[in-house]
């Protein structure tokens, strides 16, 4: 049997010099799929120790998950879980669970995104765990957070996109609302996460204390949603789909070259405009009644995108951005990953970097932001199913007997 830990605060003495500003600081992630794990990404990625705590028998469903070719597994795992260890154990069994509030006494942060009452059933609920660790924080990220009516809901990032306030924002104004491409929901309730909880190690540097830090999906896109709710309350303005376009925000549009790629011009303030219409050869326009101020630029937005795209439409996207640069008007192609992969910029700043899966260099985005004093780097990439085990399980006080007995009756992995 796993014993249980007596009462202890935070392990202080573990923590010690390293890389990323949050070096030595142990977090245990619980959730699977996204916004749980990418709040745990995020603090391996500045540096913290993340423990991966999987089900011992197929593991997160995220190594599963993803484009490939047929010939290799998905690599979505491998960025998701970068920086990260991993541990098989079955959450479902007591043993599983004592052995969670064992580590749970040894560690700084908790993540999981179970539904609500979820860890309670599990004799891991925040009492518990701060009965034996006082200076925990726990992370819970959900669809609707931990109270309401709507709490005990499921609930995906797509959701929390939709009642937040995004979905309603993305696609043309004729069309359904569309989605972003990007799992945007659950990102942003995973970084809103991390931010609480290293704002909770701040607090926690004072009081001497732990807490719970409650994020929901659809509050995280709502955060992000800046004056929409208040301009319906002030003005009864509701906003809707404009597609491409900041309705009287004008020219700040993608544009067609003759290359056939595309590039977004953006220079809808006065000074800016001027330069662009020198760049375009046009410098009179500047001075157009019809163009000349902010409003006037709104009130024909497609007109001006009209006249823009015709003078892009001549050119390859190097020509516009060389012409925009010369003249100081902010432009850039619309990229996907072959232009990533091959922009100078992107190499210079190692934008991207190249990580080691099973002997072949897999590119990943870089760490954000950077660090001067404590630089933050991706150290290795998302782990075999419970490669950190027999480590932690012996760091605990496990003889090799008792883990084997673990492993052979599926405790852990």
């Amino acid at each position: 049997m796993v014993d249980e830990p007596g009462t202890t605060s935070a392990p202080a003495a573990r923590r010690r010099p390293g890389e990323g500003p949050l070096a030595g600081i142990r977090v245990l992630e619980l959730g699977q799929l996204i916004a749980g794990p990418f709040c745990g990404q995020l603090l391996g990625d500045y540096g913290a120790e993340v423990i991966k705590i999987e089900d011992p028998s197929a593991g997160d469903p995220m190594r599963r998950w993803g484009h490939t070719d047929g010939t290799r597994d998905p690599v979505h795992w491998s960025v998701l879980a970068r920086n990260k260890r991993s541990l098989g154990c079955d959450l479902r069994s007591a043993e599983g669970q004592a052995l969670v509030r064992r580590l749970a006494a040894t560690a700084d942060i908790l993540v999981e995104n179970f539904r609500p009452g979820t860890m309670e059933r599990w004799g891991l609920g925040y009492p518990e765990l701060s009965a034996v660790n006082p200076g925990l924080i726990m992370v819970r990220v959900t669809g609707f957070g931990q109270t309401g009516p709507y709490a005990a809901r499921a609930g995906y990032g797509s959701i929390g996109e939709a009642m937040g306030g995004l979905r309603a924002l993305i696609g043309e104004a004729d069309r359904p609302p569309s989605r972003a491409g990007l799992s945007i929901g659950d990102s942003l309730a995973g970084t809103l996460g991390a931010l609480g909880a290293v704002s909770a190690l701040v607090e926690r540097g004072v009081s001497g204390r732990g807490q719970v830090v409650d994020c929901a999906l659809y509050e995280a896109v709502l955060a992000m949603s800046e004056s929409l709710v208040a301009d319906f309350a002030a003005f009864g303005h509701v906003r809707e789909r404009t597609g491409s376009v900041l309705p009287g925000v004008a020219p700040s549009n993608v544009y067609p070259t003759s290359d056939g790629a595309e590039v977004l011009i953006a220079a809808n303030q006065d000074t800016v405009f001027r330069r662009l219409a020198a760049a375009m050869g046009d410098p009179q326009l500047a001075d157009d009644p019809r163009y000349a101020t902010h409003g006037a630029r709104g009130d024909r937005q497609e007109e001006l995108d009209q006249r823009i795209a015709a003078w892009t439409s001549t050119l390859t996207h190097h020509e516009v951005e060389r012409s925009c640069e010369e003249h100081a008007v902010p432009c850039g192609m619309v990229y996907r990953a072959p232009e990533m992969l091959d922009d100078p910029h992107f190499a210079a700043r190692q934008s991207i970097v190249a990580v080691d899966v099973k002997g072949s260099e897999l590119p990943m985005q870089t760490v954000v932001p950077r660090f001067g004093r404590t630089p933050a780097r991706v150290r290795w990439a998302g782990p075999p199913l419970g490669d950190a085990t027999d480590d932690l399980l012996d760091e605990l006080g496990f003889s090799d007997g008792d883990i084997a007995d673990l492993r052979e009756r599926g405790v852990v992995r």
